[in-house]
């Protein structure tokens, strides 16, 4: 799969959330959109991503800019992930990789020497009209949200 590039249109999309609401990708016309792709709730590097996200929640929200995690974890298991981390986001479930493989965030990985495919961890900003902004491929979990929040307020002063 290709990653998707700025300014290429967001595939759309409806998934399940923590709660099994249905969301729609629409919902959040008009608005900046952090899509973030995560391989595994409850795990180390993507506990730490979706923590510091939550703690900096304020200043997302002050430049007007929404979250969505989305992992192939079942709903339930994002409940428990949403309640015991106290996440302030929304986090939907993707179970069969349908809008993971659209945005290009699926794909061979390798780790300790073994070669397998699964989901970058990657993000992107939408902007209020539905296409993509910019891409963050390339990053650790616990720099992520310094990163996106540096571009966006780099994209305010210019």
């Amino acid at each position: 799969m290709t990653l998707l590039q700025p300014g290429d249109k967001a595939p759309h999309f409806i998934l399940p959330d923590q709660d099994g609401i249905l969301v729609d990708l629409r919902f959040f016309i008009g608005k900046k959109v952090l899509i973030y792709f995560y391989p595994k709730a409850m795990t180390p590097g993507c506990t730490i991503q979706a923590c510091k996200l939550r703690d900096n929640i304020d200043i997302f929200r002050k430049l007007d800019v929404e979250i969505i995690g989305i992992s192939n974890d079942k709903p339930e298991k994002l409940l428990k992930f949403h309640e015991k981390e106290m996440l302030r986001f929304t986090l939907l479930s993707d179970e069969y990789y349908k809008v993971t493989k659209k945005f290009g965030a699926w794909g061979e990985k390798k780790f300790m020497g073994k070669v397998y495919n699964g989901v970058h961890r990657v993000s992107f900003i939408i902007d209020a009209t539905g296409f993509v902004e910019q891409v963050f491929a390339h990053f650790k979990p616990v720099e992520h949200d310094q990163i996106i929040l540096r571009y966006l307020n780099n994209q305010i002063i210019t």
